[in-house]
């Protein structure tokens, strides 16, 4: 559910589409990139602080140990150091991944007899959230201990230490807990959101009897596909929250996703799978809207 996602869908209808074929190697299209890399990064890390409380109630319902024990609505931005560092730098990486793969992504599609544009921005897209995720992840974990207030996660520092610490890759400790549950939840909520939106696109278009609607209303469009992604894959996310926190409210460290899955279908209950539904699609859905608003603003005054 990333933004950078959100701008590629966005622009194959209403920025770089055409000049993307048209001429991929010019100096327009290099700034052009650029410009979208830079205000993608700025409008992600703006959208992501300011709606960073909403993440954090979201962190704290899915929390093995509850919303109250986990902090309740006490110290909301614990955490949103982790947050804004991690948000430009996976933009970037998601960007320059996207672009880099198309061309070998299309070529590849074309030589298997499918010239159709959509499965090839979807497949590049997704290639892009498994590199942001390497930068994502370590974040994430780090922003989750400290929204759900573990011990020794008083700051960033400590908590890096803490993290790095425990049983995990050689060096990197658990940073990278819940890696593979995050690409897991990031390419389903992308083959739900994408098609819905176009769609959507369509439907509204029809509507109007136009070729095409307004940006707004396409953002609009991708906001609520965004949400309806969301609920869809809160089950995912979840279990993805709950490795990054990495124990249960017993102490008991979680072996992986499946684990994870099996404990709570036997220790507590199906419906914790849908924890924190609400403030998740809310974040999406909101986000989503006011990012695109964001974005072209940072574009706008860029030079």
């Amino acid at each position: 559910h990333s933004y950078p996602a959100c701008i590629v869908y966005f622009q194959q209808t209403y920025t770089m589409g055409d000049s993307l074929s048209e001429n991929p190697s010019s100096n327009l299209l290099f700034d052009g990139f650029i410009r979208n890399l830079i205000a993608g990064g700025l409008a992600g890390t703006s959208v992501d602080v300011a709606l960073f409380p909403i993440d954090t109630v979201k962190t704290r319902l899915q929390s093995p140990d509850g919303f109250w024990k986990s902090g309740g609505f006490n110290g909301i931005y614990r955490g949103i150091g982790a947050a804004a560092a991690g948000s430009a730098p996976g933009a970037s990486l998601f960007f320059t991944t996207y672009e880099g793969m198309k061309p070998i992504v299309s070529k590849k599609f074309k030589s298997m007899g499918i010239d159709s544009e959509a499965p090839v921005h979807m497949t590049a897209a997704c290639l892009g959230e498994v590199a942001a995720c390497s930068v994502r992840v370590p974040t994430e974990v780090l922003k989750s201990r400290m929204q759900t207030n573990q011990v020794g996660t008083e700051t960033l520092k400590s908590t890096f230490r803490l993290v790095k610490a425990e049983k995990g890759l050689p060096f990197l400790g658990g940073l990278y807990n819940g890696y593979s549950i995050t690409i897991m939840r990031e390419i389903p909520f992308a083959l739900i959101q994408f098609p819905l939106y176009e769609w959507g696109k369509k439907v509204w278009s029809r509507y109007e009897e136009k070729d095409e609607i307004s940006p707004i209303k396409a953002a609009l469009v991708g906001s609520i596909s965004g949400g309806i992604a969301a609920a869809f894959t809160t089950p995912l996310d979840v279990v993805k929250t709950r490795l990054m926190i990495g124990k249960d409210n017993s102490g008991y460290v979680y072996k992986g996703a499946v684990d994870v899955v099996s404990r709570i279908s036997t220790f507590e209950s199906p419906k914790v799978f849908l924890s924190g539904i609400e403030p998740r699609v809310m974040w999406i859905s909101i986000g989503g809207f006011v990012f695109f608003g964001a974005y072209e603003s940072f574009k706008s005054i860029l030079p």
